[in-house]
Formats: structure tokens, sequence, C-alpha cells
């Protein structure tokens, strides 16, 4: 299997069992709504009644006040009490199998390759860390809405993306299936496709 070289009338042969996989729908799904999952941090925490302090003492005596009974200062219908249905931390760290999220993301891999949103250049633009470098170089190639991958952490490529919102930069170790399906087209380096086959092979 081929993948188009921008700036040439080449192309760069990849490795057909990570860019030219069957589209598993099922698989693909799991690993992407556990991914997502797994990201809620799920520490939000609200105070029950139990949590509040005190209501120890009874705030009146049961009968002859004329007003409401009440058995304490925690309760949820009185200013101070406790939430009702307190927010409690949750752990969401559900078990997601490094096969299986290899092969979902050779899936996607696959897809967008045969839907011609892969492509490669030998190295990639803004090396200065300028954003208007960086514009002027994603223009020139016609994209919008990229990921730029690259084989390692690219400090000054990250820097001139920062400020651009249909711009993100990833190495191949953080490339992740949400980033993939967000994204109209991904614009890898050579080397970064090679780092990638390394990985998912």
């Amino acid at each position: 299997m081929n993948i188009s070289l921008h700036g040439s009338s080449d192309n760069i042969e990849v490795n057909d069992g990570v860019f030219g996989s069957e589209y598993r729908e099922a698989l693909v799904h799991q690993v992407l709504s556990t991914y997502i999952r797994r990201g809620h941090t799920g520490t939000r925490k609200q105070k029950n009644r139990a949590d509040v302090r005190g209501g120890g003492a009874k705030p009146w005596r049961q009968k002859g006040t004329g007003r409401a009974r009440a058995g304490s200062r925690t309760s949820p219908i009185w200013q101070g009490g406790g939430v009702t249905f307190a927010a409690q931390p949750v752990k969401r760290q559900v078990k997601l199998n490094r096969k299986m999220y290899q092969g979902a993301m050779r899936c996607l891999l696959s897809e967008l390759v045969r839907q011609d949103r892969v492509s490669a250049v030998a190295n990639l633009p803004a090396t200065d860390a300028k954003t208007k470098h960086l514009v002027a170089a994603l223009n020139e190639l016609e994209l919008t809405n990229v990921l730029l991958v690259d084989a390692s952490e690219n400090a000054a490529l990250a820097q001139a993306a920062r400020n651009l919102n249909q711009v993100e930069v990833l190495s191949v170790a953080q490339l992740n299936p949400v980033s993939l399906m967000k994204c109209d087209h991904v614009l890898f380096s050579v080397d970064g496709i090679r780092r990638c086959e390394e990985s998912l092979v």
C-alpha cells in the first residue's frame, strides 16, 4: 500500500498490516468509548448530610412550637445542609487491552488511508516555532483541520500550532483514536510513519 508524498509526485510504501487493515466498527467503538471514559477524572465531590459538620442536637422540641418538626441541621432542605444526591468520586479506570487498542488504531488509520485523508512529507513545517510560517505552509498544502504527527515530540511545531484551533500536533507515542476521529486530514512525517509502523505492527 502507498501513501502520497506531499511536494512530490512520488508515493511512500507503507506496511499493509498497519495501513491496510479491515475496518471493524465494533472494536473501534469499544476502544473509543473506553478511551474517552478513562479520560474522565471522576474527582468531583459534594457533601451529603453525613459529611456536613453538626447535626447532633435536635434543633427544637418535637411538639408545641408551631414549627415543622426537625431532627437535624444537616437536612438537605436546610440552608447549609447536605446535598440530596451528592456527587462522589468515581473510579473510571476501565481496562483496555493493548492488542485491542492497537487493532483499533490500525482500523482507524487504514480507513483514513482508504478515504485519502492521510499523506506524508519528508519534514513537517514550522521548525522555527512561528505560527505564521505554519499557516502559510498548511495553506500551500491546502490542508485545514489537520493532525500533524512526528516521530517524536516536536516542541517548535507544537509552539507554532498552539493558537490554531484546527491544528493538532502529536508524536507517534501520543497518537490516539479521539484525535484521529476529530481531524479531516492526517499529515505524517516520513519518520513518523516508520515509527508508527514499528509501534502498531
